[in-house]
């Protein structure tokens, strides 16, 4: 490993964890044994963020803005999406509608907003995985924790599935193999 490497290692270790900075907040998280994946949808005309989760337990959906479950289907066979495509059918207000997710599979889900706020995943001591969130043109590769980028979460107890942003740019899901957690605006 290079001095260069070492460097960063160092960097990431020394970032403080801390609460996201205005305008985010983060809800409650919520414990989801087997979580394997999950994605965004939106209802047609709706501006609020909705979550579908998929775990060995079968499917939940949750309104972004409160974290509260709005629909669940417990059947622990409809807990597999199609891993080829990466969606999932939706269950309650998304019935019908194909969701795409990302998690113990792969994925693609967004890593960046409109207005330009970040997600980079981290593991200077891996499996212990961090997620930093960064402001427009900041990077926790450069500048002071807390000023433009900030270390929002630690992973050390269960996998990291998916950390993504829903497409309007107002929410940031941390999901891990046992709790999700919702950063919202």
């Amino acid at each position: 490993m290079t001095s260069h490497h070492e460097q960063v290692r160092a960097r990431m270790r020394s970032a403080p964890l801390q609460a996201p900075p205005a305008p985010w907040r983060s809800l409650t998280p919520i414990a989801v044994g087997g979580l394997s994946c999950v994605g965004f949808g939106t209802l047609p005309g709706s501006p609020d963020d909705l979550l579908l989760v998929v775990s060995s337990n079968g499917r939940g959906l949750f309104d972004c803005a409160t974290g509260t479950r709005i629909a669940r289907d417990p059947d622990p066979d409809a807990g597999w999406p199609d891993t080829h495509e990466l969606v999932h059918e939706g269950i309650g207000p998304l019935s019908g509608v194909s969701v795409p997710v990302a998690g113990l599979w792969g994925g693609g889900l967004h890593t960046t907003t409109p207005d330009g706020w970040a997600l980079d995943v981290v593991a200077p001591d891996w499996p212990v995985e961090s997620v930093m969130l960064s402001a427009a043109n900041g990077s926790p590769y450069r500048g002071e924790p807390g000023l433009s980028w900030w270390h929002v979460h630690r992973e050390d107890a269960c996998e990291l599935r998916a950390v993504a942003f829903s497409p309007s740019g107002k929410t940031l899901v941390i999901a891990s193999s046992c709790t999700l957690t919702l950063i919202v605006r």
